[in-house]
């Protein structure tokens, strides 16, 4: 059997909101070309990917700026908007809001639906930190909050540190040839009832040279790809945010929704590694 409960649904749970996120997310690091983006990511959002994930630090700012362009076109309503701010910026509240609402400028919007902690600062208390990650919600400058690159420990205590909000989401590296989060990480995640979101799931391009996830492709009809995305979100409350600047990319990812892989697939994948 596969070492998880196979999760059926195309949206998972944000955290215990009661709201829900659609399975597979665009993500917006690294981009090269931002019209060919821009087109893909709008295409994206057409097809059901409702979520777009950012940071101030990618481009410096001009992902979130690119983003921004695609809620005028799209509509605000139509997407899930989240960003990172530096960890530097939660050493102090005012500060926190200060960095919030110049990432609000560059999207062009008054909120964001989740803004995470983009890693931890050891330079500040993490109760400190969380206090000033509250102190944007509590501004009305984002619905949610949350954090990234957040091992189990230092998740278990900002959970802790929390006074008003949950911390709904966790956004980690995590793929089918690296799935060391789910040695007590993702299962620290499911029992505290924060959301997964998972970066660089396909490796850059790595998944496409798996001899695992090729052999299961083969057998179910699917693409590499396909494979790869379909493996996280299996996953009980785990998202996966690919990267893509091209539209015929947006649909071979949107084809790694609408279906699951068979236990005995996810059980062969689960023997994939480097």
């Amino acid at each position: 059997m596969p070492r998880f409960p196979i999760d059926y649904s195309d949206r998972k749970p944000l955290g215990r909101t009661g709201e829900s996120v659609s399975s597979i997310g665009m993500g917006t690091w690294g981009i090269r070309d931002e019209e060919s983006a821009f087109k893909a990511l709008v295409h994206a959002v057409a097809l059901g990917l409702d979520l777009v994930d950012t940071a101030e630090m990618y481009g410096s700012g001009r992902a979130e700026e690119l983003v921004g362009r695609v809620l005028r076109e799209v509509g605000r309503e139509s997407v899930f908007v989240t960003t990172k701010l530096y960890p530097h910026r939660f050493r102090d509240p005012e500060r926190a809001v200060g960095a919030m609402e110049a990432s609000l400028r560059r999207l062009g919007t008054s909120y964001a639906d989740l803004v995470l902690i983009h890693w931890p600062d050891d330079l500040a208390p993490l109760r400190v930190q969380v206090r000033s990650l509250e102190a944007i919600a509590d501004r009305g400058l984002a619905r949610y909050v949350g954090v990234s690159n957040f091992d189990r420990r230092r998740l278990e205590e900002a959970v802790e540190s929390t006074a008003k909000y949950e911390i709904v989401v966790n956004q980690v590296k995590y793929s089918v040839l690296d799935r060391s989060i789910e040695e007590d990480l993702l299962p620290a995640c499911l029992r505290l009832g924060v959301a997964v979101m998972a970066y660089s799931p396909l490796e850059r391009g790595a998944v496409l040279r798996s001899r695992p996830v090729r052999e299961v492709a083969s057998r179910c009809g699917r693409t590499p790809v396909q494979v790869a995305l379909n493996f996280l979100v299996s996953r009980p409350m785990v998202v996966a945010i690919p990267k893509s600047e091209r539209i015929e990319h947006v649909e071979e990812i949107r084809g790694a929704l609408g279906w699951r892989l068979r236990p005995e697939e996810l059980e062969l994948l689960e023997k994939a590694g480097r």
